[in-house]
């Protein structure tokens, strides 16, 4: 037992509840009842890991019954009220032996003598020591008694000095690794019984857990603490990584914080910035209204001086003539002559070319359009949440991209507020993943247009199903990952990029997972292995009839190292290794179940079945990969969908069976249990046949020496002629290359689809 630090002076309220200062023991609080402010009376432990006296956690239930959970009074976690309330909670055997080791030591340091609690007859005598074993305190007899009876002899006796009361906890052992039975009693628990999930002492496991399920207590303890241990490293890797987040959540409200300061100063200064273009607009218009008042003002004044010079002279002659007429006799009328009314007349005629009426309007308008201005002002500026959200953003493109075409994806970022994040210098990212197929990540370019927009351009390189990712500083935005069809552009084949020399008279072709093309030829019965460059490796076969011997080979199948012949007039399937070493034969020749007769092509399906056109029985059987038949397909038959000598076979992608009826000049469609759905095809003479990853079937046509690729509908969509006799047609979609076998050139064509 590991002993109880020293650490500080605690007051103890212990039976008597009178205060006791006890020199080195725990912490007050950590042998004190939160609840009672007492030591701890058989502590139970809450599921939040604070414990509490069993007592006052049954009134806690008590009060708590009608909301059926407990709340920790120190965490305030609530937790469900346990059925049988707190007597089922665990108890805190550590907690309470630290308690009991508290209790004992407070009557070591007490000042008052401790009455012996060893003799049974009610000794009155004072303790002088005490057995930690028995946990009694001895008076001098009990002493004795310890040092002369030999069951007590291995009993630990300490003094009641200060220096024995610190050395308790190293030296008394906890009451609860003894066995309590009447009989065992101070036998120690050092069994645990999985029976009874409960520890037991030896003699337990010899009577009463005899049959029981027991090991030994310390292994059990020990599973418990690896489990701790383990719990305890996951919980410093979750700790390191919230402080790491608490580290980064405080340095974001510092920035926070220093983003909003940044803001403030912004908004000021905007305002700031409206508020002297007001100023300096109004002492603008003032200056405006200042100059017009002042022009209408002189004008008005110019005129109206103008106007009283008129009128004094009016007023003048007006006063003349009347005094002439009262004063003057005729004499001196007659001397004046026309002087007077000619110059009255005169200045009369001045009022008759002079403006009446003012000059200048009382008028001054004001355009200030004040409501519009305000109702600007009102919206102006925003404030928003700044931090782009990538399950908010969203992001465009079309639907269907091309191979080795530019295809653009458009995004567009968004707050948590759903508001449009005006800013650049977000790390955006897009990938492009080929499904079906190995193949490299596309690589991107992305152009940041810096008001929250980005556009990623990406290439294309192969065909056929792929997953567009699309990401923000790391997190997926909206509809990402999603399905992108890359389609090939068969339009634009037009020339072989090499033409490799076959001359044994190529029939099929099939291609391993290192690049080299197996070509099937007819005339020389043997199988051709060339690189991608077109230089012949090695020969596999001979012409014959035995095992690894070929009869006008045809059809060709390579699954990982294995390869799959039709070997038409040996009227067979043979089963090799890619490197030639003959393995198993299927079938022989006849119109019967396991039997062929000239088959042209083989083909596995989802399912690992092989799928084979048996020509001249005018069916399509199916074999597991033993060679045991499972399934025919009759063609020779009277309805609207018979076929007759089937040629070649594919699967398309939801794992339909295509056969090229050459005898019927169609293809004919069937489900993987050969029900079937549907015909298509103006074709001559369908020999081969091969279907991407999209749906599109390219069908060779020997009579029409071209081959002709159709959509998913059947319709034809492009034709490449200039063939001679084409038979076996198939794509390598891991290196974007289609291949045909030109039997009648003694050729074989390959054409780059990307």
């Amino acid at each position: 037992m590991a002993s109880v630090k020293i650490s500080c002076v605690v007051a103890l309220d212990l039976q008597r509840n009178e205060k006791i200062q006890i020199a080195g023991l725990l912490p007050m609080d950590h042998v004190v009842c939160q609840l009672c402010s007492k030591p701890f009376m058989d502590p139970r432990i809450l599921p939040c890991l604070h414990s509490f006296c069993s007592q006052c956690l049954s009134k806690k239930v008590e009060d708590a019954e009608p909301q059926r959970s407990l709340q920790c009074p120190t965490c305030l976690r609530k937790f469900p009220i346990p059925p049988g309330g707190a007597s089922v909670l665990t108890r805190n055997l550590h907690l309470g032996y630290e308690v009991e080791i508290a209790e004992y030591m407070s009557k070591f340091l007490s000042d008052h003598a401790v009455s012996c609690t060893f003799c049974v007859n009610g000794c009155s005598n004072h303790a002088v020591v005490f057995c930690c074993s028995c946990r009694m305190f001895l008076c001098k007899a009990g002493q004795d008694c310890h040092k002369y009876a030999p069951q007590l002899f291995a009993h630990s006796v300490v003094g009641l000095d200060k220096e024995s009361a610190t050395l308790l906890p190293t030296i008394m052992k906890p009451a609860e690794l003894y066995c309590t039975h009447l009989k065992h009693k101070k036998q120690e628990l050092d069994f645990y019984c999985k029976s009874c999930n409960s520890s037991v002492c030896r003699d337990c496991i010899i009577s009463s857990h005899k049959d029981h399920n027991f090991t030994e207590l310390s292994t059990v303890a020990e599973t418990h603490r690896d489990e701790m241990r383990r719990a305890l490293t996951c919980a410093q890797k979750d700790t390191s990584v919230l402080a790491a987040a608490i580290d980064t959540n405080n340095k974001m409200t510092q920035q926070m914080e220093t983003s909003k300061q940044e803001a403030e100063l912004a908004i000021k200064h905007a305002f700031r910035l409206l508020l002297e273009t007001l100023e300096q607009r109004k002492k603008a218009l003032l200056t405006d209204l200042e100059a017009i008042s002042l022009s209408k003002t002189t004008a008005l004044t110019l005129q109206k001086e103008q106007l009283m010079k008129i009128q004094d002279e009016i007023g003048h002659y007006t006063e003349m003539t009347s005094h002439i007429l009262q004063t003057h006799t005729d004499h001196e009328v007659v001397a004046l002559g026309d002087l007077l009314p000619t110059e009255l007349k005169a200045t009369l005629k001045k009022v008759e070319n002079v403006s009446l009426t003012p000059n200048q309007t009382s008028n001054i308008h004001v355009s200030l359009h004040t409501d519009d201005l305000i109702k600007e002002l009102s919206i102006f500026g925003q404030v928003m949440d700044s931090s782009p959200s990538s399950s908010q953003s969203t992001w465009s493109s079309e639907s269907v991209a091309k191979v080795k075409e530019v295809y653009c994806v458009k995004v567009e970022t968004v707050t948590s507020k759903g508001e449009r994040y005006l800013y650049g210098g977000l790390l955006v990212k897009a990938e492009l993943r080929p499904k079906s197929h190995d193949g490299a990540v596309v690589p991107e370019e992305v152009e940041d247009h810096g008001d929250g927009t980005y556009t990623i351009t990406l290439i294309p390189q192969t065909a056929g199903p792929h997953q567009l990712l699309i990401t923000m500083d790391g997190q997926h935005v909206q509809k990402s990952p999603c399905d992108l069809n890359v389609r090939r552009e068969y339009s634009t084949l037009c020339k072989p990029e090499l033409v490799i020399n076959c001359s044994g008279g190529p029939t099929d072709i099939a291609i391993h997972d290192s690049g080299d093309i197996y070509v099937s030829c007819l005339r020389d019965n043997s199988i051709h292995v060339f690189d991608q460059a077109g230089h012949q490796k090695r020969t596999i076969g001979s012409g014959g009839s035995g095992d690894g011997q070929f009869n006008h080979p045809h059809g060709l199948l390579i699954k990982g190292d294995m390869m799959y012949v039709a070997d038409r007039n040996n009227h067979c399937i043979q089963k090799l290794t890619t490197g030639g070493q003959f393995l198993q034969k299927f079938c022989q020749h006849g119109s019967g179940q396991g039997q062929f007769s000239s088959p042209i092509s083989v083909i596995v399906d989802q399912r690992d079945r092989l799928i084979v056109s048996d020509c001249s029985n005018h069916r399509v059987v199916m074999l597991d990969q033993a060679g045991t038949w499972l399934l025919t397909i009759n063609g020779n038959v009277f309805s609207s969908h018979a076929f007759q000598r089937p040629y070649g076979l594919a699967l398309d992608p939801q794992g339909n069976i295509h056969v090229a009826a050459f005898g019927s000049n169609t293809i004919n469609v069937f489900t993987p249990e050969g029900t079937y759905v549907r015909s298509y095809g103006d074709v001559k003479g369908p020999s081969g046949i091969v279907i991407d990853e999209e749906g599109y079937s390219l069908v060779n046509e020997r009579d029409g020496n071209c081959f002709s690729i159709f959509d998913q509908q059947g319709n034809k969509v492009h034709t490449i002629g200039n063939l001679n006799k084409p038979l076996g047609v198939i794509l390598d979609p891991k290196r974007g290359s289609l291949y045909v076998a030109n039997y009648g050139a003694n050729t074989v064509l390959k054409y780059s689809t990307l």
